[in-house]
């Protein structure tokens, strides 16, 4: 998570959309920076209003706008998917070594998930909160130009952002049945994804 607190703008890190780049580039840029524990590194929007809005409503009188990414829902998963087939990940019960893809899927779209399939919700992190708090700007992670370019003019800086924690690049092959199913359960995510500007 990054906040710049002269913009009143909170970058939230949505795990596997590609933030962990722009942490390392604009993290001198940034006020606050925080890189760990994950849980707080990667705090959705409940967890950011309980903990961190307070902190600068209650001390500053200051509000933050917040920005997150999103990534294609079935693109997120093939990215959880072949990040926890890296090496080090075998034995682990959440690797997905030894799992098909459509395993993988049919395993996440259970009520109660194995560790493997246990990567949280897209929807459930930018949830917005019953007092209001929710996400301000919301980019796709496939539309990176987007991106950068309001952060370029929000934050007055140029952007040359590394790659980083790339998921291995294995071939994910979702069946047309299985996404079906996966579509129509998770409707809402789709629709969430759908409905942010592509300019």
């Amino acid at each position: 998570m990054l906040v710049f607190f002269k913009e009143r703008l909170a970058f939230l890190s949505m795990p596997k959309t590609g933030t962990t780049a722009y942490q390392t580039v604009l993290a001198p840029r940034a006020d606050l920076v925080i890189t760990n524990p994950p849980s707080l590194k990667h705090a959705p929007v409940y967890r950011y209003n309980r903990f961190i809005r307070p902190m600068f409503f209650n001390v500053c009188n200051a509000e933050m706008e917040l920005l997150a990414v999103m990534r294609e829902p079935i693109s997120w998963l093939s990215s959880w998917y072949r990040y926890r087939q890296r090496p080090s990940m075998k034995g682990n019960p959440s690797s997905t070594f030894d799992v098909t893809f459509d395993e993988f899927v049919l395993a996440y779209m259970k009520g109660k998930r194995p560790p493997f399939a246990e990567v949280g919700s897209q929807l459930k992190f930018l949830e917005r909160q019953p007092n209001g708090t929710g996400i301000t700007h919301l980019f796709a992670y496939e539309n990176q130009e987007r991106l950068q370019r309001f952060l370029e003019e929000r934050l007055s800086v140029k952007l040359d952002l590394p790659q980083q924690n790339v998921s291995p690049q294995i071939p994910v092959n979702l069946s047309p049945d299985v996404e079906q199913r996966f579509r129509k359960k998770f409707a809402e995510d789709f629709a969430l994804y759908d409905s942010i500007p592509k300019a």
